[in-house]
Parts: structure tokens; sequence; C-alpha cells
């Protein structure tokens, strides 16, 4: 089944939570910048999470995975599921896309995945936009200002900042570069995104960190708690 905006709301009932209905009516935006395809990164082990599977997670009424989605699907053309996990098949009718590399190697590799099956499926799409499966609060105008800030800046890559702190797996990556990516990974065992991507001239999109840094994720079950509240108390956010 393919995933709607609607799949997961109309299945809950009304009044559980004073949280608004995801995406009723949500303006597509991916229009407004180049084809782009984004990538869901849900490939490591959650070791503080006890291994649990964070996209899994509720949040008030919904789950971190329906919270990204919710923001990212109206700025992508496409969007694929980066897991390594057997359990993880095709969540909300996505593509799931694993490692090409073995033992995790963290998530560069999830963007490798993303690039290898863009270029091989959607050769019309020559953007990816990557973002962590445990960020519930993104932003809805990602997409659009990753794109302005690397047009702006006449750079090679984007990525998001907040607060002052940059997040190097928040960015839009051109499909071209996958073989060098590739390279970096398999030959010079490379595995921090800040080290690839300082290779290249970056651009910096940035975003306020109040009332809630759009960046927030959960990595432990008391950021899950705090995200639960901030949910609560900012419904809109």
């Amino acid at each position: 089944m393919n995933f709607t905006p609607d799949t997961f709301t109309e299945a809950i009932p009304e009044g559980i939570v004073k949280e608004p209905i995801l995406s009723k009516e949500r303006v597509r935006l991916s229009s407004t910048h180049p084809p782009t395809l984004g990538v869901v990164l849900a490939g490591g082990r959650a070791r503080r999470m006890g291994g649990e599977e964070k996209w899994r997670m509720q949040i008030g009424r919904f789950t971190i995975l329906d919270r990204v989605l919710d923001r990212l699907r109206p700025q992508c053309d496409n969007i694929v599921f980066n897991s390594n996990s057997d359990s993880s098949a095709a969540p909300h009718g996505l593509t799931v896309v694993a490692d090409s590399v073995p033992d995790y190697p963290g998530p560069l590799a999830g963007i490798l995945a993303g690039l290898d099956w863009a270029a091989q499926n959607a050769p019309r799409i020559s953007w990816l936009v990557s973002v962590p499966g445990d960020c519930p609060f993104l932003p809805r105008d990602l997409v659009v200002r990753l794109h302005q800030a690397q047009s702006e800046g006449d750079a090679t890559l984007a990525c998001a900042e907040s607060a002052g702190r940059r997040h190097p797996t928040v960015a839009l990556w051109p499909i071209r570069l996958r073989e060098d990516l590739r390279l970096a990974i398999t030959t010079e065992r490379m595995r921090a995104v800040h080290q690839w991507t300082a290779r290249y001239p970056l651009a910096v999109a940035a975003w306020n960190g109040a009332p809630i840094d759009p960046f927030f994720n959960v990595n432990t079950p008391e950021d899950a708690a705090e995200a639960a509240a901030l949910a609560a108390r900012y419904p809109d956010a």
C-alpha cells in the first residue's frame, strides 16, 4: 500500500491528545526547487535505546517516522528509507534501501544507499536530502532552504544549522558525488560525515532553535519523554 498523509491519521480516534491532524491541508512545496529525493536515515543499531528502532517510538499521537514523513513528503519528489533491519520492511509503503557497505559504517553509508537508488531508479533527480529517522520536529521548509543556501553560496553541498550547531546528516547532496563517496567509505575507511563534507564547498542554512530546536533528535528514553512534552506544549511545531 502506498502511504498517503491520511493513512496514519484517520485510524486514530480524535480527542486522544490535542495535536493537529498531520498533513490534512499541507501545501506541496517540491515544485519550488529542483527535483529532490529524500532519504530517511535509520540504519544504525540504536544502542542507547536498547536496540529499539527509534523511528517507531510514539511522540504524542504519532510515531517519529509519522512526523518525519509529514514534514518531508510535501518537500520531496520521492522518499526512500535507509535501514539494515529485517523488521523494517517497507514502513508506510516506503522503498527500503540497505547499506551496500557491511558492518554498520554509519550515516555516510545510508547517504550512499540513497544516492545509488536515485541514480538507478530516478535519473531525472539530481539532488538528495538526508534526514535522521529520529528527528520529530523537522522544518517544513527544510528542502527549499537547503537548495537556496547551496545556490546562493555557489556551493557543492548544504547542511542545516540550529542554535549555532551544525547538523551534518541533515544535508543536501548532489547525486553525481556518489562514486567519490563510495571511494571515501570503502577505500579510505571514512566514517565521519563532517570529514567528507569538508572536502567540498559547503553552504549552511540556519534555523532558530526556539521554541523547539527543529533538529532535536531522540537518542534515549529521556529524549523521547522530552519530545512528547514539547509536542504537547507546541502542537504546531
